[in-house]
């Protein structure tokens, strides 16, 4: 404070003006700050009575030399944690730049004889306070958010890993930014012995323009990615981050609600994919459907049923048959043609009508190896979910 703080009745004008300047204040911001004409109404509302009672708070710290403000209780008054969740730090100090500037504006005609020197001076030592207070409560608000955000990602991909279906997980979710993210997929592979998992995927994430939820859970890290323009490019990055062994990436969908589904499929494909060493890092869920099917999985066997069995068995023209020839002779389309009394054209065709069905090829190791599986199991259920 100056040698002679403003007189009594100065700080009684001031009060008495105070509701004039702060809508002079606000009138202010709609014309100089772009982004101020962007707020919502109610935020917008709130601006103008912390306006209000940053003047209130000038006059009581003119009465009370050296004491710092208090920013939280007095400037920001009902509104804090808002305003500090929807504004950033510096449009913030703009806030209080331009309202201390509608302030010294307004010095002459509320300062009293003699006070106009003493006013002028405690209003820009004032704003000076504010701008430094402001900043720590904004260091204060983001420690405090860092752990609460920490423990609601926690929450929400604890749920997805369960596979619940919370009615809170929509309102979770939003509160993390992923109101309207898509696409969305869930990687699962080992957490790192050392490091901070959490840190180094945030950074690969971030690298390719994603969102990211991270958890861990006993020795697995579950990493749900959303929004990237490329999944496969982005979960090649984050995958650097696990631990020694697979990852699996699960299917991707539209939507964090529906990522349960995704969370699924790449947890039974990490616990099954030990069957298959020479799989791909990360490998996608649905390449493991065979080793899934053999682990139990039941989504697993019901998508080989869907996606294989079901096609061939719709097809007619002898193609599952030539599938299954193929298969049995290793291959070999010539001895399947003798097999079949047709010529071995006839067996090419068939087998490229049987890989536009299923996407498999008969004559590819991993695709013989994913219908063998799939027409096993089919037959181990003796056609009870096939022919009926």
């Amino acid at each position: 404070m100056s040698a002679h703080p403003p007189s009594a009745a100065t700080l009684r004008r001031l009060e008495r003006a105070s509701g004039a300047i702060a809508t002079r204040a606000v009138a202010r911001m709609d014309d100089d700050l772009p982004w101020f004409r962007m707020l919502p109404a109610d935020q917008r509302s709130w601006v103008g009575l912390v306006a209000q009672a940053g003047i209130a708070s000038l006059v009581e710290w003119c009465r009370h030399p050296g004491r710092p403000p208090r920013l939280t209780g007095e400037v920001f008054g009902a509104a804090p944690r808002e305003l500090v969740r929807v504004m950033p730090l510096k449009h913030t100090v703009d806030l209080v730049k331009l309202t201390a500037e509608v302030m010294d504006d307004h010095v002459e005609s509320v300062a009293e004889p003699g006070d106009v020197d003493a006013l002028r001076v405690a209003v820009l030592q004032y704003s000076r306070e504010v701008a430094f207070a402001t900043a720590h409560v904004y260091a204060s608000f983001a420690e405090n958010r860092g752990a609460w955000d920490a423990r609601l990602e926690a929450l929400v991909v604890d749920a997805l890993v369960r596979g619940e279906r919370s009615e809170e997980l929509p309102g979770r979710a939003a509160a993390l930014g992923w109101a309207d993210t898509s696409p969305v997929t869930v990687l699962v592979g080992a957490a790192p012995d050392v490091g901070d998992a959490h840190a180094a995927v945030r950074r690969a994430a971030r690298s390719q323009s994603c969102e990211v939820m991270v958890g861990v859970h006993a020795d697995q890290l579950v990493v749900v990615l959303g929004g990237a323009e490329d999944v496969g490019a982005a979960a090649d990055r984050v995958a650097e981050e696990f631990g020694p062994g697979p990852v699996v990436l699960g299917p991707v969908v539209d939507r964090l609600s529906a990522a349960g589904g995704s969370a699924a499929a790449a947890l039974a494909g990490w616990r099954a994919a030990r069957a298959w060493p020479g799989a791909p890092r990360p490998v996608r869920a649905d390449a493991l459907l065979p080793e899934r099917a053999l682990d139990g999985d039941p989504l697993a066997r019901a998508a080989l049923t869907e996606r294989v069995v079901r096609p061939l068995r719709g097809a007619g023209g002898g193609v599952l048959e030539t599938v299954r020839a193929v298969l049995a002779g290793g291959g070999n389309l010539e001895a399947s043609a003798r097999a079949l009394f047709v010529h071995p054209n006839t067996v090419r065709y068939r087998l490229r009508r049987a890989t536009e069905l299923t996407g498999q090829v008969a004559t590819d190791p991993r695709g013989a190896w994913t219908l063998q599986v799939a027409l096993v199991l089919a037959d181990l259920d003796g056609g009870r979910s096939l022919w009926h």
